[in-house]
């Protein structure tokens, strides 16, 4: 399971009593943290940092440990920040500021200088935060008595968010076919993913997935087609377009094992050596965690991955969409939400169909796809696009909605949402910050979220909701909008 180590802070002035006591208060904490965290993360204890060389020490474990995800510190005492200035240097991992006491509340009548010595948060972890921000280094600050329930759930976020930031930095797309070829906002600078995320974004032929559907058996054909019909409703008497979907599910896991890939692109317009456009097989993937985008977007496909590892262990839907149409009628305004055919069966409000139809574009066969009504309520939509020499994130709070009426004659995944604060200023703000068709919805997770993860990534983040104005917007327009 993935861990945390814990590092608190202190210095040899005050004695061995006094650290002995700070060594007892942190395993205490630790030890109520791990069990109110149980389900997220583990929390492991380190030495006591006293001097520079422990932790210098410290912050090599945390950072050669594959298992660790990210680090929380906390001043016990007055830890003077020097001695912290090298082990900060070294580390590459997430940081959160733990800014609580081992005592909730003043012990009025019996308050000494033993003990204003010994539990001195207030001291040294301003000290501590005055070298964090010296040193520039992106970090998360806590702050309230650690066995508070908001404290607990800030910190289950920001392990949520480390884990997903781990993720990120794990994350192989493999680029079936290149960028649509005269698409802007899907391309971009991967070398610039790499450094900046640790994404490696490497291309291959559509024809690797060719030919592994084509050496498929029937037997993975038949098990892989056994799982279909255990989660969905078939619709279909076309059952080998079916399987064509099914051969070429079973050759992107086989891919994807074989190089490492956690996360694939494909385009219509390379699709050489395939009998249709991947479907049904790019939607089964996308719910199982598997980090898709079409085109050739390799950005929205690693970015999908890395939000599905965040949202883990939550309520809710979090996958890839496209924006597509309107209802503008007055005080309905809503935004239907969909693809040609590849929203991840995660969005499914029931049980999926499977259904064949004809796709006007591509020019092949008609593919085998999932046709359902998305799931409804408060979510998000978030984007990440390449301005040339920064990327920013765009975070737009939205509402899942019920379709107000049936489309029998559109036979694909379909999710409606209305835009907040409202259809004019929400839009209006995401075509202002250059948001993209490509984006990651989410029910599971919430701005705050995405906050967090464009802190700890240093990202330029734009986010759109109930507190945005026309007035706000109309500045977005003038120029150094940044």
């Amino acid at each position: 399971m993935s861990k945390l180590y814990f590092i608190v802070g202190s210095q040899d002035l005050y004695g061995e009593e006094c650290l002995k006591q700070v060594a007892a208060d942190t395993q205490e904490m630790v030890d109520f943290l791990n069990e109110k965290l149980a389900d997220t993360i583990t929390i492991e204890l380190l030495p006591t940092v006293e001097t520079s060389r422990i932790c210098v020490e410290d912050m090599k474990k945390v950072v050669v440990d594959d298992d660790c995800v990210g680090v929380i510190t906390w001043m016990h005492t007055f830890s003077p920040a020097k001695m912290w200035i090298k082990g900060l240097q070294l580390l590459n991992k997430p940081l959160l500021h733990l800014h609580t006491q081992a005592n909730e509340a003043l012990p009025y009548s019996e308050i000494d200088m033993d003990f204003m010595n010994l539990n001195q948060a207030a001291h040294g972890d301003r000290e501590y935060g005055f070298i964090l921000s010296r040193l520039g280094i992106a970090h998360e600050v806590v702050a309230g008595f650690y066995k508070h329930e908001d404290v607990i759930a800030r910190i289950r976020q920001f392990a949520q968010v480390a884990k997903a930031i781990d993720s990120s930095r794990n994350t192989l797309v493999a680029t079936f076919g290149n960028n649509m070829r005269d698409v802007a906002v899907t391309d971009g600078n991967r070398l610039g993913c790499e450094i900046k995320y640790g994404w490696e974004i490497k291309y291959w032929g559509i024809g690797e997935i060719a030919d592994l559907a084509d050496a498929a058996s029937e037997a993975e054909i038949d098990a892989k087609m056994a799982e279909y019909e255990s989660k969905y409703t078939m619709a279909t008497d076309n059952i080998e377009a079916v399987r064509e979907q099914a051969r070429y599910e079973v050759a992107i896991e086989k891919f994807m094992e074989k190089t490492g890939a956690t996360s694939f692109t494909d385009t219509f317009q390379d699709l050489h050596g395939m009998k249709q456009l991947p479907g049904l097989a790019a939607q089964n993937l996308m719910a199982k965690g598997v980090g898709f985008g079409p085109e050739g977007d390799y950005k929205i496909s690693a970015f999908s991955q890395v939000l599905m590892k965040m949202a883990e262990g939550r309520e809710g839907a979090t996958g890839f969409i496209e924006d597509y149409t309107y209802d503008m009628v007055p005080g309905r305004e809503l935004e239907l939400a969909s693809h040609m055919l590849e929203v991840p069966a995660s969005f499914a409000a029931g049980k999926p169909e499977i259904q064949v139809h004809p796709l006007g574009i591509g020019g092949k066969a008609d593919p085998a796809r999932l046709v359902f009504d998305g799931v409804t309520g408060d979510g998000i939509q978030v984007t990440l696009v390449d301005l040339g020499d920064h990327f920013r994130i765009i975070c737009a709070d939205i509402e899942l909605v019920e379709q107000p009426e049936v489309m029998p004659k559109l036979p694909v995944a379909r999710v409606m949402y209305r835009h907040k604060p409202n259809f004019a200023i929400g839009t209006a703000a995401w075509c202002y910050a250059g948001g993209a068709h490509h984006s990651v919805v989410s029910t599971a997770l919430n701005r705050s979220d995405i906050i967090l993860f464009a802190k700890l990534t240093g990202t330029e983040l734009i986010t759109i909701g109930d507190d945005t104005t026309q007035e706000e917007i109309d500045r977005w327009g003038l120029p150094q909008m940044r």
